[in-house]
């Protein structure tokens, strides 16, 4: 490791709880830090995301890597979403631009109307989807150890893309979500063949409110307990399908059946092919030393 560790901050992004949403590494100043001790400090921490802030020489601009326990992605919803909320806490209400492996991120961040406390929505890049082979179905049902009856027909499975893949898969019914026990190498396999970031598992309550839960073996975890890039890939897919209507604004309970329950809020608009993704967020306790 160097000589000079940075900071590491520990936030979780979908909840205003320390105990719901999904925590997150955030590290404000990684400039001193190499690729290899990135991924050694996301690993030491084990949260499915740490971001690393790199500055640049635009105020309020910033480069942003993120980092599994054994990866770098290109793009982290949740990750961003903590740290916007860590950088609201210390400039206030502020607009930032994140600068990613994807592409550029807008995050505004606001007050909750709740309590006052940082609200971040993040603006996607270009969306888009495309289908999946029936053989790639069959096998990461196969993986999930789900019927293919237990899908619901009414939203088919598609991979959705909004800065990272996403294969959704829809259950019929609450509990079909609720119960999920996979074969973790299978899946792995399979996500690393399709380049996939999570598995985006969907259950439709309402016109615009859906239970999600997203494996994530190939981040070295089994479950992401709420996850941004996935909702705004799942926003794009949703409209796009005509699930949604054009001008929507979905909410995505998130982390219910981990015990770290998380709200996402995807907003869609007309004319505009970005999605919005926005949440609150705060600070984790540092552990007793």
């Amino acid at each position: 490791m160097t000589t000079h560790t940075p900071e590491v901050l520990r936030y979780t992004a979908f909840s205003a709880d320390p105990s719901g949403g999904n925590p997150a590494g955030v590290v404000l100043d990684a400039s001193a830090l190499s690729d290899a001790e990135m991924l050694a400090l996301a690993a030491e921490l084990g949260y499915s995301e740490t971001a690393f802030l790199l500055p640049t020489d635009t105020e309020l601009t910033y480069r942003v890597r993120y980092f599994s326990p054994q990866a770098e992605v290109p793009f982290c919803g949740h990750a961003t979403v903590a740290t916007a909320v860590a950088l609201g806490e210390r400039h206030g209400p502020v607009d930032l631009v994140f600068e990613t492996q994807a592409g550029t991120v807008p995050v505004a961040v606001t007050k909750s109307d709740a309590d006052g406390s940082p609200y971040a929505v993040l603006t996607s890049v270009a969306p888009h989807t495309e289908p999946v082979a029936d053989a790639d179905v069959r096998e990461a049902l196969t993986a999930l150890d789900w019927p293919a009856a237990d899908l619901d027909p009414a939203v088919p499975p598609r991979i959705a893309y909004a800065g990272a893949r996403h294969l959704v898969l829809a259950a019929a019914t609450r509990a079909r979500l609720a119960d999920l026990s996979y074969d973790f190498d299978r899946l792995t396999a399979l996500m690393r063949r399709l380049d996939l970031t999570t598995l985006q598992l969907v259950h439709r309550t309402a016109d615009t409110v859906f239970h999600v839960r997203d494996p994530f073996p190939v981040g070295g975890v089994v479950e992401d307990p709420a996850t941004g890039a996935a909702a705004a890939a799942f926003g794009a897919y949703a409209r796009e399908l005509g699930l949604v209507a054009e001008d929507a604004t979905l909410t995505l309970h998130q982390g219910d059946d981990l015990g770290r329950p998380g709200v996402l809020t995807v907003e869609l608009r007309a004319g505009d092919p970005r999605v919005r993704v926005g949440g609150t967020g705060t600070r984790i306790p540092d552990p007793a030393v």
